[in-house]
């Protein structure tokens, strides 16, 4: 055997080199990475990046009404009826969820992994800023006096526990805590602090962020928001939703001012019922909504309505209520509304002349209704229409084989009907967010620290801060060892 060239046997199961082996991560590393993670600044700033991204996608996407995506075919007419302003992107879209952002799984995982740093970056600063705040460095080091940002040294006459008294009555006196410190070497450490606890605003404002996400995603899967529910005068309407209430508005009332034509104020007289039974009654203004609950109606805007009765042909009323004619035509002549007749198999439109203007086939007293096959919240392009005809006020017409009466005209009212079980954690997360913001901004954490030295004929006081952020301190340390160097009669100040 060669000894320059030596044989070596190897295992066959030995890796090569470590490409050749397994992964092996210990589980107690693998937590230990997700921690960083997680603590990682970067990392909680990305996510508010991506969150705040997601947001802003979600407000300028149209968003599927609450409740609707419950219904499978009511969520089908409603993606062809956002598929004409979207085009091809309409599928890809609703694949990823964008329809529904505020409850898609995206947003869920980001909004938790955001919480889950949030809190982890407290935990983790929390214990140091407890230790400094309860259990302070008491002793630095010269190099610390020689180059803080803030630093003065003085002479004194006194001697070292008399010049230790003067330095902490002024400390005191600018309404900072002492606590002092003799060492083996016979010198005297001072450590003064002022507002100790205000470092815990930034923990309070950070960790304010989880009230008010968990509040907004509380809100976001068990509340709903509908910002087009009408209400036409005299008529008791659910509102849906998963909830047992309706509503009624008796009376309505708006005024204008003289000179432009503005409304100047209009206000609903609202009666509320949940299961049936009236539970509130209020006049709601723009700015005086009525709250049952956690479900808010707002007043919002308003319009022109129709009273329709319809009777089929046993006489029976299959249709007898207000309908809101909500929209305008294109030609600006005649708004329009539409109810559903589901025993007919019918979708009915109503038009009425556009207050103002002159309609040439639709006169005073008069609607035209139009029956289209099928029913649905409007009719569609491929709805064929049965029959059409303009009716009187109070004169019954057969249309579909139907018996139509325009009752009278009236009004509708327009709300905002809005129910977040997550607004009192929002609340509750934006108070905390304010009082962060204050302890941070208007109590700043001062900390100096103090050594005094005895020598042959009085002693040095050494005076040392370090604040950072915050350019208008230097004044306030001159002013405090110009304070401290009266007191003691210091012959010199550096």
């Amino acid at each position: 055997m060669s000894a320059q060239n030596p044989t070596v046997h190897r295992a066959a199961s030995d890796p090569l080199d470590e490409l050749d082996g397994g992964l092996a991560i210990a589980p107690g590393e693998v937590l230990e990475r997700v921690w960083h993670l997680f603590i990682s600044m970067r990392f909680g700033l990305l996510l508010m990046l991506v969150l705040a991204l997601l947001t802003l996608v979600g407000t300028m996407l149209v968003q599927v009404p609450a409740g609707m995506k419950g219904d499978p075919q009511a969520y089908v007419q409603w993606i062809d009826g956002v598929r004409p302003k979207y085009g091809g992107w309409t599928n890809v879209l609703d694949a990823l969820g964008f329809f529904d952002i505020f409850n898609s799984l995206v947003f869920k995982a980001v909004a938790i992994f955001l919480v889950t740093s949030t809190v982890a970056c407290s935990v983790n600063r929390a214990p140091l800023l407890w230790k400094q705040t309860t259990k302070p460095r008491m002793n630095v080091s010269d190099a610390f006096f020689a180059h803080a940002p803030h630093r003065a040294a003085l002479d004194v006459p006194q001697d070292g526990s008399e010049a230790a008294a003067q330095v902490v009555a002024a400390l005191r006196s600018k309404g900072y805590r002492t606590l002092t410190q003799t060492t083996g070497d016979g010198a005297i450490h001072v450590y003064a602090d002022r507002f100790r606890w205000a470092p815990f605003g930034t923990v309070v404002a950070h960790l304010s962020l989880v009230p008010i996400i968990l509040g907004a995603m509380i809100g976001g899967s068990m509340g709903f928001k509908n910002t087009d529910f009408v209400l036409p005068i005299g008529t008791k309407t659910d509102v849906g939703a998963g909830t047992s209430l309706s509503v009624m508005a008796t009376s309505f009332t708006d005024r204008y001012y003289a000179d432009t034509g503005q409304p100047a104020d209009y206000a609903s007289d609202l009666v509320l019922y949940d299961g049936g039974r009236q539970v509130a009654a209020q006049t709601i203004r723009v700015n005086e909504p009525l709250r049952y609950g956690d479900v808010t109606f707002y007043q919002s805007f308003f319009g022109p309505a129709a009273e329709i009765k319809v009777a089929d042909a046993g006489g029976r009323v299959t249709w007898d209520a207000g309908v809101p004619l909500r929209w305008g035509t294109n030609d600006e002549l005649e708004r329009a509304g539409v109810f559903p007749l589901p025993d007919s198999n019918l979708t009915v439109v109503v038009y009425g002349a556009q207050s103002g203007r002159q309609d040439p086939d639709i006169k005073a007293g008069q609607v035209r209704i139009e029956a289209y096959q099928g029913v649905a919240d409007f009719p569609s392009a491929s709805q064929k229409m049965v029959d059409s005809k303009v009716v009187d006020q109070g004169k019954p017409a057969s249309i579909a084989g139907l018996t139509f009466t325009f009752v009278r005209e009236q009004q509708f009212t327009g709300l905002i009907v809005a129910k977040d079980p997550g607004a009192p954690f929002v609340w509750f997360g934006a108070a905390l967010l304010f009082l962060g913001v204050c302890v941070v901004f208007f109590f700043h954490n001062r900390r100096i620290w103090a050594i005094v030295h005895g020598r042959a004929g009085g002693s040095s006081v050494s005076v040392a801060a370090v604040v950072r952020h915050d350019v208008t301190y230097r004044q306030e340390f001159e002013q405090l060892i110009d304070g401290v160097r009266a007191s003691l009669g210091a012959g010199t100040v550096a």
